[in-house]
């Protein structure tokens, strides 16, 4: 039992030293394509629609900066209506799915990390906010879907896609 828990403890510091700049958590994309307003949190158009998601003036929209996954206000406040719609309006009981990304720079494996931390942060601020943290499945795609080629498009590749189960 000794030799067990002294070598969990070895491979946990192991596994800390190698991740010395540990994502921070700071992220979400917003877009309802039908609206074309973008944020940090991205609803699929269904949710955003059933939800009767707003979304706040694209030019005041969220551009994250490199290797960060914290949620701002604005993130919030989708979160907020999207935690009310499936606790209490239309789509009460309903299963989300939470699924982190990031841009395709830095090394594909931090990436993966970096995009689980970002749908982590979502996911504990929603079960926050009373969804059932069993309604909820996160997973990342890190720079996997990334298309972005410059500052601009990687903010846009940045985010925590959310759509219904």
């Amino acid at each position: 039992m000794v030799r067990t828990s002294s070598m969990i403890l070895a491979c946990t510091l192991v596994l800390a030293a190698g991740c010395a700049k540990k994502p921070v958590a700071r992220e979400l994309a917003v877009v309802n394509t039908t609206a074309g307003l973008l944020g940090n949190v991205r609803l699929d158009d269904q949710l955003a629609k059933l939800c009767n998601v707003t979304f706040g003036n694209v030019d005041r929209a969220p551009k994250f900066d490199y290797d960060e996954a914290a949620l701002l206000p604005q993130d919030r406040d989708v979160l907020e209506q999207v935690a009310k719609c499936v606790t209490t309006g239309p789509l009460k009981g309903r299963k989300l799915a939470l699924v982190g990304r990031a841009d395709p720079r830095g090394e594909t494996e931090y990436n993966m990390v970096l995009g689980d931390h970002r749908a982590d942060a979502v996911h504990i601020y929603l079960a926050r906010l009373g969804v059932g943290e069993n309604r909820m499945t996160k997973t990342s795609r890190g720079e996997l879907d990334a298309e972005g080629q410059d500052d601009e498009s990687w903010s846009r590749d940045r985010r925590v896609d959310i759509a219904l189960e």
